[in-house]
């Protein structure tokens, strides 16, 4: 009975070696007609470059950039991206990740330009990293990594990286430092504001624009969007004079017994539109409860410390 056993398992061993065996042949036999077909019809790896990364949007709040990917197809037909997979660190710490699905399909012996759009969300990257400030310029890598279907190859996974800078932009401390007096009279009044635009970010600002508001004592006094050229470098400060003319008697008598004496409250706010290395920037401004000095225009600025 004993040797019938062994018997039998001797014949089932057999016959398992001689199934694996033939699953080997079979897999072997589909693996060269894949590689015959992969040569016969020309099947490659695709390759993927990036070739630009841009910040097409940047404010207080966020950046937005779209990094530029060339992908090149040899293949006598379409190939589709299944996923884009994408980080961005700095300085090893992960600031933002995800997943894109469908990315799209890149064209038979052809390449094409994949843009994959990525923000940065400043508050997130503020609260989870301390040490990152506003005003601050941050180091920042982006990896990403392909995944593309290729016939007869399958799935494969092109990873990709580029390196960079990105600011955190400080909004803008503005300041009425004073206003001076043109033509002072009860009906209409003309008077020129100094703006101090006080830059207290690691990179410099290139004024385009400056939009805003005024207010002396509790009253607006107007405002405008003006197109004023000045330029603020880094840590630094400079002052922007502005045109401005007003009805005093439409305010009532405090706006009148105030601009008769030194100093005024204001408040003022605004966005100034500023070009930088990074791109254009919007930035909004706003001064509640500042003092400013009234002066003639004849008067001499020797004193403005007085």
């Amino acid at each position: 009975m004993a040797s019938f056993d062994k018997h039998k398992d001797k014949k089932g061993e057999e016959g398992e070696g001689e199934q694996a065996g033939f699953l080997g042949k079979v897999k072997d036999f589909i693996h060269d007609i894949g590689e015959k077909i992969e040569e016969a019809v020309g099947f490659g790896k695709p390759t993927a470059d990036v070739t630009a990364i841009h910040i097409p949007s940047i404010d207080l709040k966020k950046a937005d950039l779209v990094v530029d990917v060339l992908v090149k197809n040899p293949n006598p037909i379409p190939i589709p991206l299944v996923d884009v997979k994408y980080l961005i660190e700095s300085d090893g710490r992960k600031l933002v990740s995800g997943l894109i699905p469908d990315a799209g399909t890149i064209h038979a012996h052809g390449s094409e330009t994949v843009e994959i759009p990525l923000t940065l969300i400043y508050d997130d990257i503020k609260s989870t990293y301390k040490d990152i400030k506003s005003g601050s310029i941050i180091p920042y890598k982006v990896r990403i990594e392909l995944i593309v279907d290729v016939p007869v190859i399958g799935n494969i996974t092109l990873p990709l990286e580029k390196t960079g800078e990105i600011p955190v932009p400080y909004k803008p401390d503005v300041n009425l430092e004073k206003i001076k007096f043109d033509e002072f009279s009860f009906e209409e009044t003309s008077a020129t504001l100094h703006l101090k635009l006080v830059n207290q970010n690691d990179f410099d600002l290139g004024l385009n624009s400056l939009e805003y508001e005024v207010w002396l004592a509790e009253e607006s006094i107007g405002g405008a969007k003006l197109s004023k050229s000045a330029q603020i470098g880094k840590k630094d400060q400079g002052v922007v004079e502005i045109p401005i003319s007003f009805r005093p008697k439409d305010f009532g008598s405090a706006l009148w017994h105030m601009m008769r004496g030194k100093g005024a409250g204001y408040s003022i706010k605004g966005i100034i539109d500023v070009d930088t290395l990074f791109g254009k920037m919007k930035l909004p401004f706003n001064k509640e409860g500042g003092n400013t000095r009234l002066k003639k225009a004849e008067d001499n600025d020797d004193d403005d410390d007085d």
